[in-house]
């Protein structure tokens, strides 16, 4: 049972990949307006910023992880 459930959060093919990055991207922009909002002028800026850097890494890392699988 618990297998079953477990299988549903593991990113198998780059499409599911690239709808997590997708997803992850749109929280990292949303993230980083709040942060515009807060604090106007240039730490604003760098806070939005690190937003989308975080998810370019984060979405480099999935990507390389399941090149990795396919090529064992």
């Amino acid at each position: 049972m618990w297998t079953r459930i477990k299988r549903l959060f593991v990113i198998k093919t780059k499409f599911e990949a690239f709808l997590v990055i997708y997803g992850l991207g749109l929280g990292a922009t949303e993230r980083g307006v709040h942060y515009l909002q807060q604090y106007p002028g240039y730490g604003g800026w760098l806070l939005f910023a690190c937003c989308p850097i975080a998810v370019f890494m984060a979405g480099t890392r999935i990507l390389d992880s399941l090149e990795r699988e396919h090529a064992d």
